[in-house]
């Protein structure tokens, strides 16, 4: 027992020993030493600039190795030609965007990535990928490029002994990433104003018009147009149940409702209306209802240019008018709106979502 503990006390020590006795070691000056641009050049002097100078605000920086020439052949030799490469040594350049570009005509959103060049004699494949924290370009995964462009190369005069990354501004929109080794540079276009598109909405927009053939005056035969003159027109969102409580629950009972979803839903009159016992002008405005248990109160507002309910003011009411709510004939997955003549200018608004629905009654002053 002895021996088995005197033995374990030994191997301790030993252990601590070596390692107390690793050695320390720093890394020597690369041969391919690190360098960073900046797009504004300035922004990396922040602390230097005033408050108000434009170029404090960041738009691109980039971090790469930056190899020397050494009297070789550089593209088509150490670099060969079609294949990619790290644009620069030892691990891949990185570059991060502090807002979104455009990098081709695909919108890269902000964020850090890394880049690659394919180079040919007369252009170079610049690629943008999110595979991050690799050495150059070995077992790279190709499927996390996410832009890549074409840019063409040019012959400069002098000779760069070292791989150089810089920015060029165009304008205040765009700029050029410049990139220059030996005799040959390549610039990659960056736009910093990129389209902005929307994907498509959960809640899509529809409108409906009365008369219903208003909306399509080009199929009216023409002793039928003036009988199809556009009266009123909504247009909405539609949002749907997807396994949802909606009365009482999504909506709560008591609150106002932008009668549809995402911006306020808009109704249109082309003539004066009369709702309830109050005139309403020809004109564009929002449509709201705070939702009850057993009806709606619809409120005609002039706020039109917002998004739903938020910071809603009863001082931008036109009317307010309360209509009781009726059962739907079968379950409506999306909100839903329809006009129903009913006779001597008169018309109802039906509004259904669910299994309930409620209706605005309109007369048109014609």
């Amino acid at each position: 027992m002895k021996f088995n503990t005197l033995l374990l006390v030994c191997l301790m020590v030993g252990m601590f020993g070596s390692a107390q006795a690793q050695e320390l070691k720093f890394a020597e000056m690369d041969k391919s030493p690190m360098d960073a641009a900046h797009y504004p050049r300035r922004a990396a002097f922040q602390n230097y600039l005033g408050e108000d100078d434009a170029d404090r605000t960041q738009l691109v920086k980039v971090l790469y190795c930056r190899p020397a020439k050494k009297d070789r052949a550089i593209f088509g030799g150490l670099v060969p030609y079609g294949q990619d490469w790290r644009l620069g040594a030892n691990e891949a350049t990185e570059v991060t965007f502090f807002r979104p570009v455009m990098i081709g005509n695909t919108t890269v959103p902000a964020g850090n990535y890394t880049m690659f060049a394919q180079v040919y004699a007369d252009q170079w494949i610049i690629k943008i990928s999110t595979e991050r924290f690799i050495g150059g370009t070995a077992n790279r995964d190709l499927s996390q490029d996410i832009a890549s462009v074409v840019v063409p190369t040019t012959t400069v005069s002098e000779v760069r002994e070292s791989f150089t990354i810089g920015f060029q501004k165009v304008d205040d929109e765009n700029a050029n990433m410049v990139f220059e080794w030996d005799q040959t540079r390549a610039s990659l276009p960056i736009n910093f104003n990129p389209p902005s598109l929307a994907g498509d909405d959960a809640s899509p927009m529809d409108l409906v018009q009365y008369p219903n053939m208003s909306r399509l005056r080009n199929y009216v035969e023409e002793a039928e147009l003036e009988a199809n003159e556009p009266q009123v027109r909504v247009v909405y969102s539609r949002p749907q149940m997807k396994g949802r409580t909606i009365f009482g629950d999504l909506l709560k009972f008591g609150e106002v409702w932008r009668v549809g979803a995402n911006e306020t839903t808009l109704i249109t009159f082309f003539y004066d209306v009369t709702i309830a016992g109050t005139e309403v002008k020809a004109g564009t405005y929002g449509l709201f209802a705070t939702v009850n248990k057993d009806n709606w109160e619809f409120i005609i507002h002039k706020n039109v240019q917002s998004w739903g309910n938020a910071n809603h003011n009863d001082e931008d009411n036109v009317l307010k008018v309360v209509a009781k709510t009726e059962k739907t004939p079968s379950t409506l997955e999306a909100l839903s709106m329809t006009f129903v003549e009913k006779g001597d200018n008169q018309i109802d608004l039906v509004v259904g979502w669910e299994n309930t629905m409620a209706r605005l009654p309109i007369t048109v002053n014609k």
